[in-house]
């Protein structure tokens, strides 16, 4: 791989995908920039699942014990009616059993800040960045950015979510690549516990859900509901997410209006579709997108993170393999990782429709009172 030492490639992005891109890209021995928006790394969101093959990557990755030091111990699910009553639980692990080593659960920022420290070393990184225009040649891509520099790069890497910009730029408008599955989400998190620690609580009316979520003294509020049509709003436009949210929301029984005041209260709120993003190809020339940029499957997955580190890691492989000749790389890459995808995203679309969002009471109790998992 001695020819890639001159070649410099550009990750836009740096969250799950973007930094696990990064560490590959280098490790093979290319020159990589990073560029983020952003004025640091993205570590809003909930906590992650690392699980099957992402853990083997995480490992060839040499992250996997730090990872393994600051895993979360979800113990319990919990089925609440409006009365706040158990219909139903999962016990997911019995005192003193061991843990799996292909299953981590770990809090967003410290596996992001965990990655990031293995980098900043080595990676260049722009913060406060973005890309506005790209103009692809035969022998590389120049890369117009915000404040108006322009740079040549061997290659670029599209790891900036779903709704990515290198996306817009190279392959056309969001719409034409998003399938919306009829709901919604938000996610605070809150530095308290609401319920009791390493426990989940999930309570839900037809069409609507919420969800607690309780680790190292904080709790993730979720809270999901159907739509038929898509609601029109700016995705950059939190207060206007926030009123959606009290709006669909106002009125429910459980504990439904406590946490809406703490949603109204706190700073760390996101919100977006569930959905998807299928494309026929996910590169286009010298840009490939890895991620949510590329095969989205939606938090109904449980998934997301893993697939990041799993495209990130097949991208390195198929570039390794091809000793560097991003021609036949990115054949590999779109062909080999699809069948993975395509399942994930099949199981996603069912979880939003039969376990997230049941659409009438018989369902709910069902749900409740046969709890498994899903």
């Amino acid at each position: 791989m001695e020819s890639l030492k001159e070649k410099k490639v550009l990750v836009s992005g740096a969250s799950i995908a973007g930094l696990s891109t990064a560490y590959w890209m280098d490790k093979l021995g290319y020159k990589v920039t990073v560029v983020e928006i952003a004025n640091e790394p993205r570590t809003a969101g909930g906590a992650i699942d690392i699980e099957g093959i992402a853990s083997d990557a995480a490992k060839r990755m040499g992250i996997f014990k730090q990872l393994e030091s600051n895993r979360l111990n979800l113990e319990m699910i919990e089925f609440k009616n409006a009365d706040d009553i158990t219909e139903g639980s999962i016990l997911l692990k019995n005192e003193g059993a061991e843990l799996p080593d292909d299953h981590i659960e770990i809090e967003r920022d410290k596996f992001v800040h965990i990655l990031f420290d293995k980098l900043k070393n080595d990676v260049e990184f722009i913060f406060g960045g973005s890309i506005t225009a790209l103009n692809e040649t035969k022998d590389n891509i120049l890369v117009t950015f915000k404040d108006g520099k322009q740079s040549e790069f061997d290659l670029l890497f599209g790891c900036d979510g779903i709704h990515s910009a290198v996306r817009r730029i190279r392959f056309g408008h969001e719409t034409e690549y998003t399938h919306f599955l009829k709901a919604y989400f938000s996610i605070t998190i809150v530095s308290k516990l609401l319920v009791k620690q390493k426990t989940m609580q999930m309570y839900g009316v037809p069409d609507k859900a919420i969800m607690l979520n309780a680790y190292n003294n904080k709790t993730d509020i979720v809270f999901c509901f159907n739509s038929e049509k898509e609601i029109p709003y700016d995705y950059r436009d939190e207060e206007r997410q926030r009123k959606i949210i009290l709006e669909q929301f106002e009125g429910l029984n459980w504990r439904t209006s406590e946490l809406l005041k703490e949603v109204q209260r706190s700073k760390t709120f996101y919100f977006d579709k569930f959905c998807q993003i299928k494309m026929p190809s996910w590169t286009k020339g010298r840009v490939a997108l890895v991620g949510d940029a590329a095969y989205c499957a939606s938090p109904a997955a449980g998934m997301g993170a893993s697939l990041a580190i799993n495209g990130a890691t097949a991208l390195a492989d198929a570039l390794q393999k091809h000793n560097g000749n991003f021609e036949l790389a990115f054949q590999d890459y779109n062909k080999k990782l699809r069948p993975f995808i395509e399942e994930v995203q099949a199981t996603a679309e069912l979880n939003v429709r039969e376990n997230f969002i049941p659409r009438t009471e018989e369902a709910i109790r069902k749900r409740n009172t046969q709890a498994k998992l899903f």
